[in-house]
């Protein structure tokens, strides 16, 4: 049979890839990329003329039994990445990890870039128990997800738009009360990242005041660690 491996990609700065990540997709057979145009740009740089094939959120449930056919009728090895980060890590990936598990396709995860760990540490927040939400609803069950919150004691890492970040702030505020500590991590690893830190309120008055831009990691402390 094939093999699966899942190789991270730079989140923001393209140096942080690993020689490893780098050899997986020198000498896979072909990449699944979440969009090709995307990982193209990465490949270029890296001087990578590996095939590629689209793998995204819209045609994942379409495409995944094809896949598993390839990979089980062959020796092919194929490469899952997304567009910035872990797979399957807010990125599509998932249903196609545990098809090749179910299958018994051997899938090989290698260690690299994710915004939500560097964010976390960065926060001053314990790190020692957290939970990952990862992004939140935009409509139905959104308020519903947090209010499930309300009384977690673990740090709670969130990721969110720069369209909704002044959103969530206020609906955190409101449902964790404005004095829960918070951190705001912005542009993870690029030129212009930033990391704020503060009650809800203060760093929701930030947010009001300042445009947001960027991709936002938001770290909330858990419940009974408010701002002094």
């Amino acid at each position: 049979m094939g093999k699966l491996i899942i190789v991270p990609t730079p989140i923001g700065n393209l140096e942080d890839i690993t020689l490893r990540a780098i050899n997986a997709l020198k000498n896979s057979d072909l990449i699944l990329a979440e969009d090709t145009r995307t990982s193209g740009k990465l490949l270029k740089h890296l001087e990578i003329e590996t095939p590629k094939r689209s793998y995204h959120l819209h045609n994942e449930h379409k495409i995944v039994e094809q896949l598993i056919n390839e990979l089980k009728l062959s020796d092919l090895t194929f490469a899952l990445v997304s567009d910035a980060g872990t797979p399957a890590i807010s990125d599509p990936g998932f249903l196609l990890v545990r098809a090749c598990i179910e299958n018994n396709i051997e899938v090989e995860t290698l260690p690299g870039a994710t915004a939500f760990v560097p964010a976390l540490v960065n926060s001053g927040l314990p790190t020692d128990r957290f939970v990952f939400e990862g992004f939140l609803p935009h409509k139905k069950g959104r308020k519903k997800r947090i209010e499930a919150l309300k009384d977690e004691t673990k740090t709670m890492v969130f990721y969110e738009s720069p369209y909704r970040i002044v959103k969530a702030l206020n609906e955190f505020s409101e449902t964790f009360g404005e004095n829960r500590k918070c951190s705001v991590s912005r542009e993870i690893t690029k030129l212009y990242e930033e990391t704020v830190r503060g009650s809800l309120k203060t760093l929701k008055t930030h947010f009001e005041n300042k445009t947001p831009k960027g991709e936002f990691v938001i770290v909330v402390a858990g419940k009974g660690m408010d701002v002094d």
